[in-house]
């Protein structure tokens, strides 16, 4: 059996804090998000909006040539990128300058293809990021790719399934946190699944479950998003996966308790400010 997890309350978050916003967009961070299909362009779009949801200052999405201009329409916030039609061709021009730049790359939300997906997060990877958040498709093709081609701070934002995809096999019951700390260690990242995170080093984390709502369609981009958005901010791994998740879930308490069960996850990526100005201010 594994050492108890630490249980992350809202005063644990208030002694953590979060930087300073600083005076302009460009101090908060800028996020670049690359997924998205024409079977299922909005998983960006949550994914973005919960990014600049916590706090980040930019946001770029990058997406099939397919869906550009309809997501750019959807969130105008955001800057929009073409992604190549060969998912295998190197992400040069701006699009590569930007992924290199950016303070947080999200890579999965919307993607329907292993191969195309798997071709990507190396792309994405060859332009050297500094710091990649894997989710969705992009987290299932891991296994099949070279660690250490990826930059060295990942944090990967799995649901249960992806878990098991990343052990080989399905989650021990009654153990589960056995098994995130082996993946954790496995692929030198830091791991949120559900209410645990987990680091190489051993040490985990416990939030609050944020209950049956969560489990709507676009629920695990918004949290990925908030995930990236936190770590574009300059938030420590650990820390932005927890910080990410446990606004995730505060915030579907809340959207629980005020509408019942039944709120969009457009709603949920709303929330989030609200949920984290709170715990904040208190």
């Amino acid at each position: 059996m594994s050492n108890p997890s630490e249980l992350v309350t809202d005063a644990v978050l208030r002694e953590w804090r979060l930087p300073e916003p600083g005076e302009s967009k460009k101090s908060r961070g800028e996020v670049v998000v690359v997924g998205g299909a024409r079977s299922s362009p909005g998983a960006v779009i949550l994914a973005g909006e919960a990014a600049l949801r916590v706090g980040a200052g930019r946001v770029a999405l990058a997406v099939p040539a397919s869906i550009d201009a309809h997501v750019g329409i959807a969130l105008p916030e955001a800057g929009i990128y073409a992604l190549p039609d060969d998912a295998d061709a190197p992400l040069e021009g701006r699009l590569g300058a930007h992924l290199g730049s950016a303070d947080a790359v999200l890579i999965g939300p919307g993607f329907d293809d292993p191969d195309e997906t798997r071709a990507t997060v190396l792309a994405v990877a060859d332009t050297g990021p500094a710091y990649l958040v894997l989710d969705a498709f992009a987290v299932g093709v891991l296994p099949d790719l070279d660690r250490s081609a990826l930059p060295s701070t990942l944090i990967l934002s799995a649901n249960k399934e992806e878990a098991a995809i990343l052990l080989g096999r399905p989650l021990a019951d009654g153990d589960e946190l056995t098994d995130l700390l082996e993946i954790a260690r496995r692929y030198d990242a830091v791991v949120s699944c559900y209410e645990t995170t987990t680091h190489p080093d051993g040490r985990s984390w416990r939030i609050p479950e944020g209950g049956p709502g969560l489990g709507t369609s676009g629920s695990g981009d918004v949290r990925a998003g908030a995930i990236a958005g936190f770590a574009a901010r300059g938030v420590e791994p650990e820390r932005a996966a927890i910080w990410g998740a446990w606004t995730h879930a505060a915030a579907g308490m809340r959207l629980t308790e005020r509408i019942g069960l039944g709120f969009l996850a457009r709603e949920l990526a709303a929330e989030l400010t609200p949920t984290m100005t709170d715990v904040l201010r208190d």
